[in-house]
């Protein structure tokens, strides 16, 4: 089974989504099928032994839409008028930006018609309570021969969409809400058209004095003013992909025939031999060959400090070298990059649906046919219910009143937009903040989630061994202590030891000589340093030695985590130092904030008791399960769930990946690059845990947004149909204008994606 993404273009509304849906459900071959609206894209899964990617533009190309399919090339990047494009990316925005100029002229020449023709609607109804003189003859004619003129403008040029839109239904079928604005708007323009031409013949029966041309001018131009905001709004709402994009290099320095040329970044090739010059960003990822350097990472790992690279080691595109120069390999380019991959997994959590949205989708799917019959009906009620007391002149235009009315404000686009906009909005902050969202469930999901399991090491801790306590207990001044120390590690590849050499490169300190250096396997190193022998090891060291040391602080330190090496020379002990994995910075305040959005936190870890219960008071977490191993983990997440409890689990996306896998919500710590984002449903890229507090927040402002936009979109439709339809007319006398339908759909559209980018100016 495959699956494909598709770029979907002629995309007016929300029951365009259904239409696509059903229309390509229907094909041979075709397993599910995913619309979405609000990133204008359709994800379909397909057999390609029974169907293939061509016939799918084919079946809905008839219905006025078509199907792009995204190449390896789209997620290329290349330089265009001195910025940085990925081309599939910038591709959709431009074709986007084109729709909106298009709407934008059309807009801007219906606007002075509008405002002609509520001017004359204004003026007629002032006139009939006396508030305004009646309007001269020669004006009242000039302007009865001017707004057919106008109305046929706005309906065949400003209205075309709505024409074709009601052509499709005709000859195939479909109906969207193209469809109920063209049937609308023509039966309000034919009506007239008809007493305009006919004006003496039908005298006799209907009354010719009133036409409908302006609610055909004024709908329309409503209607293509919203549809103009509403496209608008929608590309603010692809922010987030754009400034990861920003983060991709220009140009990259190859070796080609023995020189160095620059090409654009596009041109370049598997194998490729590139050359990072410092302060330079890495253009594709690949591994060093020639040379060594400290690669700022930030983007990536959330590294602060940059990381040293050498011959060997990999590279990823949109990292920052800060020192030397350095010549490395190219071993993905183009969408195979870590970064491209970034930004993929960002594109399609924007575009996947949340289950809240299966409710709005039901109802769109359903909505334009209901509307069509509830149309119908109205107009049939007025003309039964209202010729024996209104007369058949005043029961028709009431009803044709009330049925352009409902057919203009029963938009379900709304309906479609409240969600995707609101995911499309939270997802992209969740980039911006380093929290990576695999799917709109899984940020649906968070927001319920009560009990949030962490896992120590590299998840509370840094995942990393510091020098944490450093004790003299020699006259030897602490620098020269510090010197000895290092110098004797510096040959080991233990990570202790590379605790001990980070500790000292801070310190200042320099290595001094050192000869006849020797491993001693299991309990620690030796050699001479200015004709001295140095011993640098573990408490068994120590024994061996016959040397005395401090076992009660040492007791007291191991019981907290920490690891003591001894420094000592043949006759005594010089310094101990310690080495722990230490807590994060910001794990206690995340710890209280999650406590305070009333969500328990427990600690689960391999680790010893000792150290597991040393970090958990430490930042706060009262229950602790330790010594487990990866399947015990599984288990413990299988309890929570049958008290009926919502967990999510936070681990490092490979050795927690039974208990990720079974979490209700998993979230990996993003210092792993590529294997944690594939691991889990959310990824703080950044390796900070305070990334959680603000990912559990962003899921219920998203949730609150998505919410509020779906009691509206419902509350538009709920009141304003029976309102058009002459609910009211019966009590006040009182029918609500298409105009005034017009206005309000196109306002229940732009609110909704207003309300969704308010969620940008929220602090997650």
């Amino acid at each position: 089974m495959r699956t494909e993404t598709y770029n979907v273009k002629g995309m007016h509304c929300a029951s365009c989504s259904s239409v696509i849906e059903k229309t390509l459900k229907k094909v041979d071959g075709v397993a599910s099928v995913e619309v979405n609206y609000g990133t204008e894209k359709a994800k379909v899964s397909f057999d390609e032994t029974k169907t293939e990617v061509e016939l799918f533009s084919k079946r809905v190309e008839p219905l006025g839409y078509a199907l792009e399919v995204s190449s390896v090339k789209d997620m290329m990047v290349r330089v265009d008028d001195g910025r940085v494009d990925h081309t599939g990316h910038m591709k959709s925005k431009k074709e986007k930006q084109n729709e909106i100029a298009r709407l934008r002229s059309k807009v801007l020449s219906a606007i002075p018609l509008a405002v002609i023709s509520i001017f004359i609607m204004g003026w007629d109804i002032l006139a009939e309570y006396s508030k305004v003189p009646a309007m001269a003859y020669t004006v009242k004619e000039f302007f009865h021969h001017l707004l057919p003129i106008m109305a046929t403008y706005a309906l065949f040029v400003v209205g075309t969409p709505y024409l074709l839109g009601l052509y499709r239904f005709l000859r195939y079928g479909k109906a969207n809400m193209d469809t109920l604005i063209g049937i609308g708007t023509v039966t309000a323009f034919l009506y007239s058209f008809a007493v305009s031409a006919f004006e003496d013949a039908l005298k006799p029966f209907i009354n010719v004095d009133y036409t409908y041309y302006d609610v055909t001018i004024v709908v329309i131009t409503f209607i293509a003013l919203g549809k103009y905001l509403e496209a608008k709004s929608k590309l603010k709402t692809g922010d987030a992909i754009e400034k990861l994009l920003n983060l991709q290099a220009k140009t990259a320095l190859v070796v080609r025939d023995g020189k160095e040329q620059e090409i654009a970044i596009h041109e370049v090739v598997h194998g490729d031999l590139i050359v990072i010059k410092p302060g330079a960003r890495i253009p594709v990822d690949g591994v060093i060959t020639e040379s060594s350097s400290f690669i700022d990472e930030s983007i990536i790992s959330g590294e602060s400090m940059p990381v040293e690279k050498n011959v060997g080691d990999t590279v990823v595109a949109g990292t920052m070298n800060t020192t030397k120069s350095f010549i490395f390999k190219a071993t993905k380019i183009g969408a195979e990059t870590v970064l491209a991959h970034i930004i993929k997994m960002v594109e399609d959590a924007q575009g996947s649906r949340a289950p809240i949205q299966a409710l709005a989708d039901k109802i769109s799917a359903v909505f334009v046919p209901v509307v069509l019959v509830l149309a119908f009906l109205d107009l049939g009620a007025w003309l039964f219910f209202g010729i024996p007391s209104l007369g058949f002149s005043a029961a028709l235009s009431y009803g044709l009143t009330s049925f352009v009315g409902i057919l203009v404000i029963a938009c379900p686009c709304a309906l479609g937009l409240a969600t995707p906009t609101a995911i499309i909005v939270g997802v992209g902050k969740g980039a911006k903040e380093g929290i990576l969202i695999k799917d709109a469930a899984t940020l649906e999901k968070l927001h319920k989630v009560t009990t949030i399991v962490l896992d120590k090491t590299g998840t509370l801790t840094k995942g990393k061994p510091e020098l944490t306590g450093f004790h003299n207990v020699s006259t030897l001044p602490d620098g020269k202590v510090i010197s000895l120390l290092a110098t004797l590690e510096s040959k080991s590849e233990h990570p202790i030891a590379h605790a001990i050499l980070e500790y000292a490169k801070m310190k200042g300190e320099r290595n001094l000589v050192l000869s006849d250096f020797e491993i001693l396997k299991g309990k620690g190193v030796k050699g001479f340093i200015e004709d001295t022998l140095y011993f640098a090891g573990s408490v068994a060291l120590m024994k061996d030695l016959g040397l005395s040391y401090d076992v009660q602080t040492i007791e007291s330190e191991t019981l907290k985590g920490k690891t003591p090496i001894l420094l000592a020379s043949k006759n005594s002990v010089i310094a101990m130092v310690l080495v722990s994995d230490p807590v994060k910075s910001e794990a206690k305040v995340a710890v209280e904030q999650l406590h305070k959005q009333g969500i328990s936190v427990i600690m689960l870890t391999g680790d010893h008791k000792n150290t597991a219960v040393s970090i958990a008071r430490e930042v706060g977490i009262t229950e602790v399960i330790a010594e487990v191993l990866p399947e015990d983990k599984l288990q413990k997440i299988k309890e929570l769930q049958k008290e009926g409890k919502i967990v999510a689990m936070v681990g490092d996306g490979v050795n927690d990946a039974p208990a990720l896998a079974q979490a209700d919500v998993s979230i990996a710590m993003g210092t792993g690059v590529d294997v944690a984002i594939e691991a889990a449903g959310i990824t703080l890229l950044y390796g900070d845990i305070s990334k959680l507090v603000k990912a559990v927040r962003l899921s219920k402002f998203t949730m609150r947004g998505i919410k509020q936009n779906l009691f509206w979109a419902f509350f538009y439709n709920v009141v304003g149909i029976p309102l058009a339809g002459g609910a009211l007319f019966p009590l006040w006398g009182l029918l609500l204008s298409p105009v005034f339908a017009g206005l309000a759909m196109a306002f229940s559209s732009v609110s909704v994606v207003g309300n969704s980018l308010r969620l940008k100016t929220k602090k997650a």
